[in-house]
């Protein structure tokens, strides 16, 4: 029988990979990912998995924190939903990863790498077939690398080509996406058979645990439920935020191509009129499911259009920030 537990749901994802009595699961997937000189031999979890942050906190909880045998800093989330702001976010992470290492009195030639990994289950890059993405800083001429920084790898687990009766010769990485994105789709004895190895072992373990233990088959089920909700709801606001976005669009393209007088210009104004409307429009919505989620009063819609592009996005980052922090 199946096992029915989608890793990629948050729940899951933290006992698996943030569970400090499992961490050859993390260590193997840290390993598979970064492919580093000098492996991860072993981890220490920083935020490790408890019960309790699921119980009390209403959005997801994806991301695990950890520090290797080198000092070395990583944080490894599963990125389920929107993509909207993603890449920014993951800039500030890393960098507030970075700068966390700094105590009072500290160094700054003590200062260790930190890597942030990201597995989108969603595509962020529609121009490329390129899945795996890793950003570091480097000098554009010499392409000398600076040590120690930071570093980001980007993951998009949809634009991989994964089958049953080729992953045993894939990659480890490639290995990895299939346990994330099908194991639902197997029963423990057969995930082992394709996926053999310590790393893997522990995570299916954990994965079978889930499906079987009451406890953590309900929490579980109360968590992919929060997180389709949020999609929902996510999606709701845009396909509104497209709806307000053509009417205001038509409206200022009518009002700009009166101004000009001329038929190209009311083509031309409509056309900009409703790219600039539609993405307004879309940030409204964002804004609006944003307030809701944190509990807190919601904006007028008109004022909120009045904000203008750049307000609205300053404030669809900054509640962002303030689901992230209340779910740290």
């Amino acid at each position: 029988m199946p096992l029915g537990i989608k890793p990629v749901v948050d729940f899951a994802f933290k006992k698996i990979f943030g569970s400090p009595e499992n961490t050859a699961a993390l260590i193997g997937l840290l390993n598979a990912t970064l492919a580093l000189k000098h492996p991860v031999v072993s981890v220490e979890i920083l935020n490790p998995f408890n019960y309790q942050e699921f119980q009390e906190q209403k959005l997801v909880v994806l991301d695990v924190r950890c520090r290797d045998d080198r000092g070395r800093y990583f944080n490894v989330e599963m990125q389920a939903s929107s993509v909207v702001g993603l890449l920014s976010r993951l800039v500030y992470y890393v960098c507030d990863l970075y700068t966390d290492q700094m105590r009072l009195g500290d160094h700054y030639q003590f200062l260790n790498s930190a890597i942030s990994i990201c597995f989108s289950n969603k595509i962020v890059f529609t121009d490329t077939d390129q899945a795996h993405h890793a950003f570091q800083t480097i000098e554009s001429t010499s392409g000398r690398v600076l040590e120690n920084a930071v570093g980001i790898h980007l993951v998009e687990m949809p634009k991989y080509n994964l089958s049953a009766e080729t992953i045993s010769s894939a990659s480890k990485l490639e290995q990895w996406i299939f346990l994330l994105t099908r194991a639902q789709d197997y029963d423990a004895e057969n995930l082992r058979s394709l996926l053999p190895g310590i790393e893997f072992k522990e995570a299916i373990e954990v994965i079978e645990v889930i499906s079987y233990k009451s406890e953590d088959k309900q929490m579980y089920d109360q968590r992919e439920k929060a997180q389709r909700d949020y999609e929902w709801a996510i999606a709701s606001a845009r396909q509104e935020g497209h709806q307000e976005g053509r009417l205001e669009g038509r409206e200022e393209g009518r009002e700009e191509g009166r101004e000009e007088g001329r038929q190209v210009g009311r083509e031309e104004g409509r056309q900009e009129g409703r790219e600039a409307g539609r993405e307004e429009g879309e940030l409204v919505g964002k804004v609006l499911v944003l307030q809701e989620l944190l509990g807190i009063p919601q904006s007028n819609r008109d004022e909120l259009l009045a904000t203008g592009r750049d307000g609205l996005q300053k404030m669809v980052s900054d509640l962002q920030s303030r689901l992230r922090n209340r779910n740290a």
